[in-house]
């Protein structure tokens, strides 16, 4: 990526996105700067801003949106309706992946996974991890 002298991409923030698409009427539900600079800047220039992302997001029959695919080493579940942030958890390393879900059984827990290996060209945290959260009943 093209950076200034201080690290940052060299056009204006956002460099991040998450946005919602109504299939239905073709329309922009919502749009909203995607991660923070935690892991880009000292504290306590950590803004919600929008930073730069790669990796794809999963969306529940609740109507849940996960993604990890940002540069400050965090998960979120995202309300499909509102884009309001419902939950973040911290990634060992850089979640530049498409999480999934899946259950063990019908009717049973449901489980969410991301591999969190970092990306060494976006300067997240390298690391091998396989990180599972369990969803709330």
């Amino acid at each position: 990526p093209m950076l200034s002298p201080f690290g940052a991409p060299c056009v204006k923030p956002p460099w991040g996105n998450l946005l919602a698409i109504d299939l239905h009427e073709g329309k922009r539900l919502w749009e909203i700067p995607l991660g923070s600079t935690r892991d880009m800047a000292p504290f306590p220039l950590w803004m919600n801003m929008g930073v730069p992302n790669m990796g794809g997001s999963v969306i529940t029959a609740s109507g849940l949106i996960f993604i990890g695919a940002t540069t400050d080493n965090f998960i979120r579940a995202f309300d499909l309706q509102t884009g309001e942030e419902l939950w973040k958890a911290r990634l060992p390393a850089g979640g530049q992946a498409t999480p999934m879900t899946y259950r063990l059984s019908e009717g049973g827990k449901q489980y969410l996974v991301i591999a969190a290996g970092g990306h060494k060209y976006l300067g997240t945290t390298l690391g091998d991890y396989l990180m599972a959260f369990s969803l709330p009943d």
